[in-house]
């Protein structure tokens, strides 16, 4: 196992720079901070401009971002910065207590505790020591109550992008498919007719509607915290997320969730679905939202995610007519299900095989891990 480590104060100031970030705009969430800073302890040498580039590949992924990322990076990093190196790499005076940083996997579990003092989402430097991995990779099923909410913090912090389409309208772009025959004449005036550069446009890009369906019947009561947890971050996304659970009976929770503070949208979550850790109708639920959204702007070409272990009571017949129903209304059926985390999960009950052959994505959402790549199937459902 390949391990560096680095000073605790250290690791503070590169957890920091990320948070700077993130408030800047940057679309940085708790897994590439974690790479981040895998990266610094991975280096030979930890200089400024070693530092500089670690953070450019690890925490920026659009190119637009480059002019904020050097301008934070100055300001956190100033050129005359040996003592923030030395306080990085440890070998300031009087070398403070080192935090190990994993860059392998195969370690043991150890303890977990948010920062004392952490703001919503940034329970970051905890997720750094050792046991970071097993937590990302543990079943919510298995989790302390201290490991609990300290995976709700991880939850919370998730980058969540909304999927997008191209517009019918267009707008410049030098990277365009289509030839801008009026600007190019425009600009060839200035060139005595000669058009020396050519201009280009692109469609526009608009954000599709997200639609989340929990399922919070009693069969769901280990995941159903954390997929709750979920559905406020995605809220944090973008105006065009819808939010519904069900268990016996549907419940739209998306103004309640679109609280800023998390503790208080989930009371009132909790207060608003009377059904909680009941039965499990998905079929019945599935109509009644179908009946009386579908004609709303939001569910046409949206992307629905499904979150259910597909344990129906009710007829697979009508679970299979209403997830056909939702396929073809939808741009993109995703079904999300715990279950599927199990290396002996087989789908075969009678809710779940009806309902599979018109999902388009079926993932695992038994943790972390599999919460992050949901966030990825999302960014990429186009």
């Amino acid at each position: 196992m390949s391990t560096a480590a680095l000073a605790e104060p250290g690791l503070q100031r590169l957890v920091g720079f990320g948070r700077l970030l993130r408030r800047r705009g940057l679309p940085v969430g708790t897994g590439r901070i974690l790479t981040f800073c895998r990266a610094v302890a991975a280096l030979d040498r930890i200089d400024r401009n070693s530092v500089y580039w670690a953070g450019r590949v690890a925490m920026v992924a659009r190119k637009e971002d480059l002019a904020a990322y050097d301008a934070a990076f100055a300001e956190w990093f100033p050129s005359q910065s040996r003592d923030v190196m030395a306080m990085i790499s440890g070998q300031a005076m009087g070398r403070p207590p080192e935090l190990e940083v994993v860059l392998d996997q195969g370690i043991a579990e150890e303890s977990w505790e948010p920062a004392e003092g952490a703001e919503d989402g940034e329970g970051i430097v905890g997720v750094l020591a050792s046991g970071a991995e097993v937590l990302r990779n543990k079943s919510f099923d298995e989790l302390t109550e201290t490991e609990r909410i300290a995976a709700d913090h991880v939850i919370r912090a998730l980058a969540v992008h909304l999927p997008t389409r191209h517009s019918r309208r267009y707008r410049r772009s030098p990277y365009g498919r289509r030839f801008d025959q009026r600007r190019t004449l425009r600009a060839s005036l200035r060139t005595q007719g000669e058009p020396f550069r050519r201009a280009w446009r692109d469609r526009r890009r608009r954000v599709r509607p997200l639609v989340l369906i929990l399922d919070v019947s009693g069969s769901m009561s280990a995941y159903s915290r954390a997929l709750m947890q979920f559905g406020f971050a995605a809220m944090r996304a973008g105006r065009r997320v819808e939010v519904f659970c069900f268990g016996t009976r549907l419940t739209r929770v998306t103004r309640a969730l679109a609280r800023s503070e998390p503790d208080d949208a989930l009371r009132e979550v909790a207060a608003a679905v009377v059904d909680w850790n009941g039965g499990t109708r998905i079929g019945a639920s599935l109509k009644e939202l179908l009946d009386r959204w579908s004609q709303h702007a939001s569910m046409r070409g949206a992307v629905v995610v499904l979150c259910s272990d597909g344990l129906e009571r009710g007829e697979p017949a009508l679970l299979a007519a209403q997830v056909a129903r939702l396929s073809r209304l939808s741009h993109r059926l995703i079904w999300v299900n715990p279950l599927k985390g199990s290396p002996r999960y087989e789908p075969l009950a009678r809710g779940m095989a009806a309902a599979l052959p018109h999902v388009d994505v079926f993932l695992a959402g038994h943790n972390l891990e599999s919460l992050e790549s949901l966030c990825e199937v999302l960014e990429g459902a186009r």
